[in-house]
This record gives C-alpha cells, structure tokens and sequence, in this order.
C-alpha cells in the first residue's frame, strides 16, 4: 500500500499520520480537526523522499529532521531512501519520473516530496520537463492533490 506522509501541525505538536492513496489503498475520509491511520501500527516505516530541485533538497534535509525528532518522540524509526524526480532526474538519466523511482515508491510505506522544476529545464520539450514526472507519478499511483497545510484568513473567507 503507497501512503501519503501528512505532517499536521496542531497547536503545539506535530502528528504523524500515514495515509492511503483512493485507487492504491482504501479511502479514507478525514475531518478538518484530524487524520487517522489508515495502515496498521508499525516500529519502522520505509519511506522514499523524493528532494527534488531546486530549494527541494534543502526542505527534504529539514523535514526529514523534523521527522526523525517526531518518531523519535512517538517511538517509531523512519527509515529515509532518497529517489530522483524532476529535473534532477532529467540530468541523471534523461527521465522525469524513472522505472527505478517507482520501483522504490511501491517498496515503500510512504513517500515525502519535496520542490520540483525550475528555468533550467524550461525550454524542454513537454515529455522532457520536471512537472511531467510530477503527472507521470501522479497518474501511475492513482494521486490527485498534494497534501498541503493551508489557513484561511477570516478576512479572506468572504473574499
């Protein structure tokens, strides 16, 4: 089952929260104020982090700290193997989104992503450029939305 790493920021904690994709795993419904688990309890957890581009590889290093401090403190281990997508795939083996990174996403308990693209790559032909990897990821899994933390402004809400 390929799950999706949410890291909720709460008020003064973070939650760790695995969850699985529609097509891949079972669906899961989630209310504004929680995530469950949706795989079972486990001591470790593989997981592909997938750096990116970019300002990519800087968020992944932070994250993954962030990461390891919060198993640390639920008392699980979290076991990271780096993947190439995007450009930095494109420049490795001339491939957006290769055979060798989904192999590992599907060998994985879950996938970390981080920052895509860039103008380096912008004048290469569709097929050839980092946001297809994104789509090919996407439409090979059965994934639609990037999970993202988002607030809305009161005086926005209107707006």
């Amino acid at each position: 089952t390929i799950v999706a790493l949410a890291l909720i920021a709460g008020a003064s904690a973070f939650s760790f929260a695995p969850i699985t994709t529609p097509s891949v795993g079972r669906r899961t419904h989630t209310s504004s104020s929680s995530l469950k688990m949706v795989v079972s309890k486990k001591d470790s957890y593989k997981i592909t982090s997938l750096p990116g581009d970019g300002i990519g590889p800087e968020i992944m290093e932070a994250t993954k700290k962030v990461c390891m401090k919060l198993a640390e403190k639920q008392g699980f281990k979290m076991e990271f193997t780096d993947a190439l997508i995007g450009g930095a795939a494109l420049d490795a083996c001339d491939d957006p989104f290769p055979d060798a990174t989904y192999k590992q996403m599907l060998a994985s308990d879950s996938v970390l992503l981080a920052a895509i693209g860039g103008p380096k790559w912008d004048k290469n032909e569709r097929s050839k450029r980092p946001e297809s990897g994104l789509l090919k990821m996407r439409k090979s899994l059965g994934l639609f939305a990037n999970l993202r933390p988002a607030v809305v402004l009161p005086q926005l809400i209107d707006a």
